[in-house]
């Protein structure tokens, strides 16, 4: 989830106040058991680890897992919901387009009992810029120039420019409230001390372990824990997390379980394990940087879209768990198009490949590293990646060399132009089509591959300026194209949530939405 904001245009008023009004007209739908019952403690098992639970440091599914349920923002998504609806604000509203205003409810409280109020707002927007951790989620804030307290309820955020999914990205881990009074204002807060004010608070964490989270008693909104405790136990290999919710050691596995292993526990059905699926944005894609050989050659690279066989990975590494995707939008948002699909078929064609590469020029096999990392999006990240080479060499056109390494290297190397071409999954900000075009598309994306396109940057300006829906999504269809004829990278595949739950555990299906939010407080069991 590292993503980029490269820069905003205006858009119209009429636009923004009626997303102001979606936003801001309601505070408690979808949230969890408003009465405060509570079951017993549960044990959610996952191979996915964080990179820092200080919101500054972090821009990863993961680290933000538990940032969501640690911290509070001004607005939050809620539980089926794909509209911003006020989380510590009590509301909040643009007064013109590049000025937005949010009051804080009150009594608002940190879980160590200090105040919550608008210094501790200004504290967190302005230390996440200061910091600007290579980790951390600095270019999501990239559309605020300054943010203020006008008193100790009300914020005051000003825009360079007017930006409609401001309000989105206040519902961001990168947006989470700190207290001024205890985090440091340029380095990190440790993960194992952090404090916030959100339906929980961390009680101990021991990286490659557990995490830990009990009920924030100074908490007063409308996510009450529906449980006593919640452990969130780290596993190394997904076959453990599988043995692990067989033998009931955890109560949820969550993310990520192998296809065999999804499989193989659909069929424990009756015998103490449900799998539960829904609905996910979750994309991965391959990734060029068109500064290096040979992905710097088009050609190079519309070959390999031409013989790359998605089908052969959905089905043969993934076991119909995932699809084929032939745009970097997910399927289900709305303006996605099948623009890859549309430029070269839904079936690897080696004789286009050929053609393409012999027209350009290009000596074939053309020889090249790929490079991929074996455990931060599950293992079966080196299946996926043979099954592309397989694809790929199997046209006599490419000799595909795998490497990989852990995430931490990896995510350094691939954004300091090492790699010619990698791996990246993404799993989105907020459930909007923009956050799956301009973090990729636009100049200084995240990934720092080297693309840049001016018609591009003027589409995704006029797409956040559209008030109109159809003609918004006719400006994604364009983005699109554009993007499956330059191939800065190609989609691969999108998948569902899946969680394997031990019976009697109620609650996941209601968090699995767009939003990719793990929401802890609405898992409950023996209640």
């Amino acid at each position: 989830m590292q993503r980029a904001r490269p820069f905003l245009r205006p858009l119209a008023l009429v636009f923004v106040l009626a997303l102001v009004a979606s936003a801001c007209g309601g505070d408690d739908s979808g949230s969890g058991d408003k009465a405060g019952a509570r079951g017993g403690p549960i044990v959610v098992g996952t191979t996915d680890t964080p990179t820092s639970y200080d919101p500054a440091g972090a821009y990863d599914l993961p680290s933000w897992t538990v940032i969501y349920n640690t911290y509070q923002n001004l607005l939050q998504i809620p539980a089926g919901g794909n509209k911003p609806v006020p989380d510590a604000a009590e509301s909040c509203e643009f007064s013109d387009p590049k000025t937005y205003t949010c009051k804080l409810k009150q009594g608002l409280k940190f879980s160590n009992g200090s105040d919550l109020t608008s210094e501790d707002v200004v504290f967190s927007f302005n230390r996440v810029n200061k910091i600007a951790d290579p980790n951390g989620p600095s270019s999501l804030l990239g559309s605020m120039t300054k943010v203020e307290a006008v008193d100790p309820a009300t914020v005051r955020f000003t825009l360079k420019e007017a930006d409609a999914t401001w309000p989105y990205v206040l519902t961001t881990g990168g947006a989470a409230i700190v207290p001024s009074d205890v985090y440091p204002a340029d380095k990190l807060q440790p993960s194992d001390k952090i404090i916030g004010s959100g339906p929980y608070k961390l009680v101990s964490f021991k990286p490659k372990e557990q995490a830990v989270v009990e009920p924030n008693p100074n908490y007063t909104g409308p996510n009450k824990p529906a449980n006593s405790r919640t452990i969130l136990q780290f596993f190394d290999r997904s076959s453990a997390l599988k043995l692990a919710v067989e033998q009931g050691e955890v109560d949820v596995a969550y993310r990520s379980l192998t296809p065999t292993d999804i499989e193989a526990l659909r069929g424990e059905t009756g015998r103490g394990v449900n799998v539960v699926e829904g609905e996910g944005a979750e994309i991965r894609y391959l990734v060029f940087n068109v500064r290096l050989d040979p992905s710097k050659n088009l050609a190079v690279r519309k070959a390999m879209a031409q013989a790359i066989d998605r089908q052969a990975i959905a089905d043969n590494v993934y076991n119909g768990t995932v699809k084929p995707l032939y745009s970097m939008v997910a399927e289900g948002l709305e303006g996605h198009t099948d623009a890859f699909k549309d430029a070269y078929g839904d079936k690897p064609d080696a004789a286009a490949a050929k053609k393409t590469l012999s027209d350009a020029g290009v000596a074939t096999p053309v020889a090249t590293d790929v490079w991929y990392t074996p455990s931060h999006y599950g293992d079966s990240s080196a299946d996926e990646y043979t099954e592309i080479k397989r694809s790929l060499e199997s046209t006599g056109l490419f000799k595909i060399n795998l490497k990989s390494t852990e995430w931490q290297q990896y995510q350094k190397a691939y954004a300091d132009n090492q790699y010619a071409m990698f791996q990246l999954g993404w799993f989105p900000d907020y459930p909007d089509a923009d956050n799956y075009a301009a973090p990729f598309f636009a100049e200084n994306n995240f990934y720092n591959n080297g693309y840049k396109n001016p018609k591009v940057d003027q589409l995704i300006a006029q797409e956040r300026a559209e008030q109109d829906p159809a003609a918004r999504s006719q400006i994604f269809a364009q983005i699109q194209q554009i993007a499956a004829q330059e191939i800065p990278t190609i989609p691969v595949w999108q998948g569902k949530q899946i969680a394997a739950v031990r019976e009697g555990v109620t609650g996941v299906e209601k968090t699995f939405d767009p939003s990719f939010t793990f929401r802890f407080w609405l898992i409950s069991k023996g209640q």
